[in-house]
Formats: C-alpha cells, sequence, structure tokens
C-alpha cells in the first residue's frame, strides 16, 4: 500500500516492476551450466522492451508472453523462425490486444505451472518466464555460446504447455511443438558445423 501524498493527491509511488539486480541481469545463478553465459545485446534489449510492457499493461511481473511479444519486435531471428502469413498477423494482432482483451485474466495472477522450478531470485519475472530466462542460457552455454541470444529464449518459452505464450501461439493457430522442432532443427545446424556464432 502507498502513501497517499494530501497535498497534491499523486501518492508515493513505486515501481511495480523491482529492477533486476546484476546477477539476474547477467542471466546468472551459481552451481548451474549458465554460469558465464550473459545475454546478447539483443536479449538484453529483449528484456528491457518485456519490463516495459509490462509496466505499460500494469502487470506486476514479466511473463512469458510479454518475452515472447518483446521478442518478436526486437529480435528478426526469432520473427523468422515463424515465417510469412496469417499466423503471424493474428500472433501479433493478440499480443498487441493483451491488456483489454484475454489477458484482463492473467492480471493479478502469477504465471506458475508448477512445471518448472520456482525461481526464487528471479524478481520481477514470473515463476515460468524466470526459469525460461534460466534455461535459455544453459542452452547457449551447452551450444558453446557464452551469450544467450533470442532464439535461445524463445525455445524455452514453448517448453511448458502452461506458459501464457503458448496459450497466445495456440490461439494464433501455431503449434508450440511444431514451432519448438524448427527451433532445434536450427540448432542442429548451428552446431553441426555451421554457423557457431548464434
Amino acid at each position: 500500500m502507498t502513501r497517499l501524498d494530501v497535498a497534491d493527491g499523486v501518492g508515493d509511488v513505486q515501481p511495480r516492476i523491482p529492477r533486476q539486480s546484476a546477477q539476474e541481469q547477467d542471466c546468472r545463478r551459481p552451481d548451474t551450466p549458465a554460469d558465464g553465459a550473459r545475454l546478447s545485446d539483443e536479449l538484453a534489449a529483449v528484456v528491457s522492451g518485456a519490463r516495459r510492457r509490462a509496466l505499460r499493461d500494469g502487470d506486476r511481473q514479466i511473463d512469458s508472453a510479454h518475452l515472447l511479444h518483446s521478442l518478436l519486435e526486437h529480435d528478426p531471428d526469432v520473427y523468422a523462425v515463424f515465417g510469412e502469413g496469417p499466423q503471424i498477423a493474428r500472433l501479433l494482432g493478440y499480443l498487441v490486444q493483451r491488456s483489454i482483451g484475454y489477458g484482463l485474466r492473467w492480471q493479478g495472477a502469477v504465471e506458475d505451472s508448477g512445471a518448472v522450478p520456482v525461481v526464487l531470485h528471479g524478481e520481477g519475472f514470473s515463476p515460468l518466464a524466470a526459469a525460461a530466462m534460466e534455461h535459455a542460457c544453459r542452452r547457449a552455454a551447452l551450444r558453446g555460446d557464452t551469450q544467450a541470444r533470442g532464439i535461445d529464449l524463445l525455445a524455452a518459452i514453448v517448453v511448458d504447455p502452461q506458459a501464457r505464450a503458448v496459450e497466445v501461439l495456440d490461439r494464433a493457430g501455431i503449434d508450440a511443438t511444431a514451432l519448438r522442432a524448427r527451433i532445434d532443427g536450427q540448432r542442429d545446424e548451428y552446431v553441426g558445423g555451421g554457423d557457431t556464432s548464434r
């Protein structure tokens, strides 16, 4: 509860989404394969965009749908995975409508399907989104990359069928399992002697 400032009626307003600690911004967690993995500049911009969107939507936490929306806005490699056609237009339409449409029922609820362990220090992220961030870092580390990229985060988001991002994908007619298979196919190309810079 905030204190009201009687003089100007504005009050003492605290940010609804706390700033990320340096450890979270680096996407590090002790005793995990993601140690030393950092976010690429592109993925850091995605997280900042998702944070701004969550604030604008009046949500307490960044969830997987905020991350998906920001990925599509900031990362051309992620956008390319979806291809052209009516499905991507529908997906963007659903994401844009979040604050006035189906997303209203998400307000005040925590995105946590129970399928992933709760990440206690993922301040500002829903438990599911925080776990996806860590999964993205582990995925990059397993690939031998020192930086997690947008495609890593997309792969991590679509793992959990209870993720809000997966619900939006489903509404847009995009199969999350098929999407994950396309992402994994790209990873196999990188690991199999192709471009390992991604």
